[in-house]
């Protein structure tokens, strides 16, 4: 196949794919009570059932940025990190893998909020 369309096509299964999910978020924000703050723990718990029954991978290979950029990707490198680090040290790896393995992008977050707190000056309502 073309690399042009091979590229192409990997744009439109991810755009898709990271639009359905923030459909499906959107729906349930306007036909349920829902908060967006519980849609979020819902969608981070998806993906922690589909990393820890061993289907996020595939599907991870198949739909890439559109499943992993979302917050459902965070939930499957929590678990993933808590597997991982478990069966290395213990119930103490299973404890911190999630965060031992997600530690850079929280530090990295909580930095660049830092900083655009410093430059914009927020103001609580």
């Amino acid at each position: 196949m073309n690399p042009v369309l091979e590229n192409l096509l990997t744009y439109l299964i991810v755009f898709a794919v990271g639009g359905l999910i923030c459909a499906i978020a959107q729906l349930l924000i306007i036909k349920t009570k829902l908060t967006p703050a519980r849609i979020l723990v819902i969608f981070l718990l998806v993906g922690v059932f589909l990393e820890g029954i061993g289907v996020y991978k595939p599907l991870n290979d198949l739909f890439q940025a559109g499943i992993s950029v979302p917050i459902i990707g965070f939930g499957a490198s929590l678990t993933r990190g808590a597997i991982e680090y478990g069966k290395q040290i213990g119930l103490l790896g299973t404890l911190g893998g999630g965060l031992i393995r997600n530690a850079l992008g929280i530090g990295t977050a909580v930095i660049a909020s830092y900083l655009v707190t410093l430059i914009f000056s927020p103001k609580s309502k």
